[in-house]
């Protein structure tokens, strides 16, 4: 009986094998899935379908975008952990993957339900002051800060969104108070932010640009590693004497976990082959994205760090699980 279970065994990875192999010549040989988990319109949505018009072209397959927005983007994330394995259904995730776990006491997946493919780009944000607080850069506003402590109040697109979290980080860091004050979306709070209802406010380069070359923000710091170049002469965060201060707003690919890993190699390969098209990066880049890139196992390295990261952000800020 011992020697037929061991056989068996063997067959059976025998057989996982093959299948592994035969799925993985074929790839793709049918039409394939890319869930965005949040509304159209948004940058999430101009990445997502960029990416897959260009993946058409090199596979020969469709490949194509599904909009599936709902549970604070989490959705997707579920629609996509519960698809069969078999890379035909992918999620385009932003930091949400990282953060969820610490901002949700239940979700109907987990971060191991999903296989890293690759990250595929950024989004600089900028710290922004309405044009009546007197901060000329960062190290003015901590010092206005800590005259008033809670005088200022900053916005954001909602609890547990980078334009949140990443106040709260400057506050950790610097040992200040401001007040927050949620809206229902970025959008609305950078209207917020331009009418005077609030102070500050952390935003993405893209959306905030005009605003500043209209003279209707000021821009202190860009809370990235670079300098972005929609605000040439913005420094980074870094420059204004801040270390640590990088909260950039990332967009990755994961598939179901349990996809066999030659398709997984070959997915990444074909991304990293779209975001090296030079077409692409003047399109994603025109826009205010910075096409990334790299292997599955460095996407899988990253957010472990950025969840262990948020998670003492959260924990910090008192914020509670939902």
């Amino acid at each position: 009986m011992q020697f037929c279970r061991r056989v068996g065994l063997v067959l059976s990875l025998l057989v996982a094998a093959w299948s592994g192999a035969a799925i993985a010549q074929t790839f793709p040989a049918k039409t394939i899935r890319l869930i965005l988990p949040f509304p159209p319109g948004g940058p999430s949505d101009i990445l997502g379908r960029a990416v897959a018009q260009k993946l058409t072209e090199q596979m020969g397959q469709p490949v194509i975008t599904d909009n599936r927005a709902g549970a604070g983007g989490n959705l997707g994330l579920e629609l996509t952990a519960k698809a069969p394995p078999d890379g035909y259904t992918l999620v385009l995730s932003s930091p949400l993957i990282a953060l969820s776990p610490s901002l949700y006491s239940k979700l109907n997946y987990e971060q191991k339900d999903l296989a890293p493919v690759s990250l595929v780009a950024l989004i600089q944000n900028v710290v922004l002051v309405h044009p009546s607080v007197p901060a000329k850069n960062l190290k003015d506003l901590v010092q206005i800060a800590r005259a008033s402590p809670g005088k200022l109040n900053y916005g954001s697109g909602g609890v547990g969104t980078t334009t949140h979290l990443a106040p709260e980080l400057f506050m950790s860091m610097t040992k200040t108070k401001l007040v927050h004050v949620p809206y229902k979306g970025s959008g609305l709070a950078l209207l917020g932010l331009i009418s005077g209802q609030v102070d500050v406010l952390v935003m993405a380069v893209p959306a905030a640009a005009a605003q500043v070359e209209a003279g209707k923000a000021r821009a202190l710091a860009i809370v990235s590693e670079k300098r972005a170049t929609p605000l040439p002469n913005v420094p980074t965060a870094k420059e204004a004497g801040f270390e640590n201060f990088v909260v950039d707003i990332w967009y990755g690919i994961l598939a179901p976990s349990g996809t066999p890993q030659n398709v997984v190699s070959r997915l990444n390969t074909e991304l990293n082959k779209t975001l090296g098209s030079a077409e692409l990066k003047d399109k994603l880049i025109a826009a205010g994205i910075q096409p990334t890139g790299g292997t599955p196992e460095q996407f899988a390295s990253f957010i472990r760090s950025e969840t262990a990261r948020y998670a003492k952000v959260i924990k910090d800020a008192g914020i509670k699980p939902e």
